[in-house]
């Protein structure tokens, strides 16, 4: 009995030790370590909003939907009823597919605050039957040509001045949609309806602290109060309906399913002013699925978001030059995770440093193959215009973020903590007082601004990147009438 009672013994002795913490086996980092880093970074780069902040966020979205309604009257182009996607995050932040190498750099904390993405529909094309056929015979993969034929006679006599012009054998006379011309315009009239505005500024009217075109983006940062904002004014046209490019797509399995219905997924598309590596700039755009990522996003768990946001920081700093990847490019290899890994697995609370080193791991493996699907066509490969000196000078630097990943992200966690100082120290310097709205006729408003304030917090900080739809009566900019999905305001 002696054997036994020793064998009892000595397998007490390791049972009875702390159980060994979980370690990442490239770097050696703890994981809880990085868990806690992750959360950290969470903590500063997300906010709250208190009602003043909300009242301001409100004052410059009120600013810019008076504007656009001024441009509207210019000439009539803009639809009158228009419906535009108002997303959280510039187009730095990988909103929307577009390239970053035509774009000014502009900082959080020394240049704005906050950001956002606006997509302004200059032709809306909702009354077509599924799946809408594009003219894709002149462009790559994820890009179409636009020709004005879809239009009526008065759409194409408003818009000629913003076409390249194709003559064809047989005397006929096609106009296609230009991304450059279009952007030349809005920026023109952007431009001449904010100096009209300025000439005559009302009580709380935001301060223009800058207007630039930066490539087919208009960028305009307001400041009200002691908050700078930054809008990203995308021109767009906007589909009801489903590419059929993208058909094959709906047929596979996908992580949403069950989640959200397939009507919600495939409501509409853009094109956006952007073109292929080797595609014509005048004529070419890109095919958008923002309204639908916005859905998706609904299912994808807020430790993978996390994860999503720490790396997004620490490439946008790393991988800045030359500008080859985008956090665009992260956000579909987030997608086809999504896709890849059991939901189960994916919901795990505690999960968000192996997600981070999960991502950083396929961005590695994207460069390394040069290869990155889009995640709505598949068929067509982000990376495949790269050079391979490009993609292994990327890689190396990847490798040096897996081989000290909590490094990378205390980094990351002291540039966002630097970022919300100067916020703060700009509004120490600024008005403490409340800013009333640009309708405001200075009057004692507190008691409705708190109300508008509590409300629209809620608006911005819960219901990010909504579909709004904008009725401007032309003859009253001052009062645009808009709704959040179907929920009117």
């Amino acid at each position: 009995m002696a054997a036994p009672l020793a064998s009892k013994a000595g397998s007490a002795g390791p049972a009875s030790k702390p159980p060994f913490p979980e370690l990442d086996f490239r770097s050696g980092a703890r994981v809880e370590e990085l868990n806690k880093l992750i959360q950290e970074f969470t903590k500063h780069d997300q906010r709250e909003y208190d009602d003043q902040r909300a009242l301001e966020i409100h004052t410059a979205k009120d600013f810019i939907f008076s504007m656009l309604g001024m441009v509207q009257k210019l000439d009539q182009k803009l639809p009158v009823a228009n419906e535009y996607l108002l997303l959280s995050g510039g187009v730095r932040e990988g909103v929307v597919d577009i390239d970053l190498d035509e774009l000014n750099v502009y900082a959080r904390g020394t240049d704005y605050d906050m950001d956002f993405t606006l997509l302004v529909p200059a032709l809306k094309l909702h009354d077509r039957n599924q799946p809408v056929t594009l003219d894709m015979r002149h462009s790559a993969l994820c890009h179409s040509w636009l020709s004005l034929r879809l239009f009526d006679e008065g759409t194409i006599s408003k818009w000629k001045d913003c076409c390249t012009i194709v003559d064809h054998i047989n005397g006929a006379t096609n106009y296609f949609f230009s991304p450059t011309k279009v952007a030349d315009w809005f920026y023109d009239s952007i431009s001449i309806v904010l100096s009209e505005i300025q000439k005559k500024p009302q009580r709380g009217m935001p301060k223009v602290e800058k207007v630039e075109k930066n490539g087919t983006i208009i960028s305009i940062i307001l400041g009200v109060g002691s908050s700078r904002m930054l809008y990203d004014i995308v021109p767009v046209v906007s589909f009801k309906g489903w590419p059929a490019v993208a058909q094959s797509w709906l047929m596979e399995n996908h992580f949403w399913d069950g989640k959200i219905t397939e009507e919600e997924v495939i409501s509409g598309f853009y094109l956006v002013p952007a073109c292929s590596y080797k595609g014509k700039k005048d004529n070419e755009w890109r095919l958008s699925f923002a309204r639908s990522e916005v859905q998706l996003k609904k299912c994808i768990s807020s430790s993978l978001m996390q994860a999503y946001q720490a790396c997004k920081a620490i490439i946008i700093k790393l991988l800045s030059r030359p500008k080859a990847i985008s956090p665009y490019h992260l956000r579909s290899m987030m997608l086809w995770a999504c896709d890849r890994l059991p939901a189960n697995y994916l919901a795990q609370e505690d999960y968000a440093a192996h997600f981070l080193l999960g991502l950083i791991d396929d961005l590695q493996h994207c460069l390394v193959n040069k290869m990155c699907p889009n995640y709505f066509i598949p068929q067509c490969n982000m990376l495949e215009h790269l050079s391979e000196e490009t993609v292994m000078l990327h890689a190396r630097k990847l490798s040096s973020v897996r081989s000290d990943p909590a490094e990378h992200l205390r980094t990351a966690i002291e540039h966002v903590k630097a970022a919300n100082r100067l916020t703060l120290e700009l509004q120490r310097r600024g008005s403490t007082t409340s800013i009333p709205s640009p309708q405001s006729d200075g009057g004692d408003t507190n008691q409705p601004d708190d109300r508008l304030a509590k409300k629209l917090q809620q608006l911005v900080t819960e219901n990010p990147g909504k579909s709004i739809s904008v009725f401007i009566n032309p003859d009253d900019v001052t009062r645009p009438h808009f709704r959040i999905d179907d929920k009117f305001f």
